[in-house]
């Protein structure tokens, strides 16, 4: 059986407040703690069916307490409406520092997103385009909000994620001749565009787009053309849908 203080904690897993105090968050589903289990992160607590163990090799030492219980209690503490085979709740990494110098290639700053959904899809993005380096504003949404966790199907753990001001990289962008490009709805069309290999590609809040503090450092504008002849037009792509475009574009230039 889970206990209630068992349940209570992981449901409190849920607010940034609780994350903050405990220094914990949650991890659901199997390929993703399966993937916990075998990083660096320090599990305190995993909670699995024995179908879980069964088809996975779990020594004592993987987690500080192991709890083996059936689907039907495991949904009891979960978060999700469609529970897998386990949980893990694992200790909060160190925050990153931020670096002294870019590394080669490209890094994105991500100004004041706040899906979380949004945010998980776009380290998922990032992982895919080989992209390790993502920079994202002080009140943009919390890294370990259990959403962006789902959201990043286990590539929040193979990203460098900063959090800091875009004074702040835009000053190491300088320093190393990095051109920094952001994404407008009035920018020049990116399939028109000669992408390096090298630079900062900046995207903004969902709803209000970069802020003008922000805007006045970058250097390059794009945006991605609407092709639709409709008389009414979709008047903007989600974020995470215009970053995964922005990349491929990046890429696909570099490629050639």
């Amino acid at each position: 059986m889970i206990g209630k203080s068992t349940t209570k904690l992981i449901n409190s897993l849920a607010s940034k407040k609780y994350r903050s105090k405990e220094n914990l968050f949650l991890i659901e589903g199997d390929k993703m703690v399966k993937e916990a289990i075998e990083s660096e992160l320090k599990i305190k607590l995993l909670i699995v069916t024995s179908q879980f163990l069964n088809l996975n090799k779990i020594a004592d030492n993987f987690a500080e307490r192991i709890i083996e219980t059936d689907a039907t209690e495991l949904k009891k503490v979960s978060l999700l409406q469609h529970p897998q085979n386990s949980l893990a709740v694992c200790y909060i990494p160190g925050k990153q520092k931020m670096p002294v110098s870019l590394p080669d290639g490209l890094s994105v700053y991500l100004d004041g997103i706040q899906d979380p959904g949004n945010l998980g899809t776009i380290l998922r993005i990032c992982d895919w385009y080989g992209i390790q380096n993502i920079f994202c504003s002080p009140d943009s949404v919390d890294l370990y909000n259990p959403k962006v966790i789902q959201a990043s199907m286990g590539s929040f753990n193979r990203i460098n994620l900063n959090e800091c001001a875009f004074g702040d990289l835009a000053v190491l962008a300088q320093k190393a001749k990095i051109p920094v490009f952001g994404a407008f709805m009035n920018g020049d069309n990116i399939y028109q565009q000669k992408l390096p290999k090298q630079a900062v590609i900046v995207m903004g809040n969902e709803g209000n787009g970069i802020r003008p503090n922000v805007e006045k450092q970058i250097s390059n504008r794009l945006s991605i053309p609407n092709f639709s002849e409709n008389t009414i037009k979709a008047e903007s792509l989600n974020v995470s849908v215009a970053t995964a475009i922005i990349c491929s574009e990046f890429r696909r230039a570099y490629s050639k």
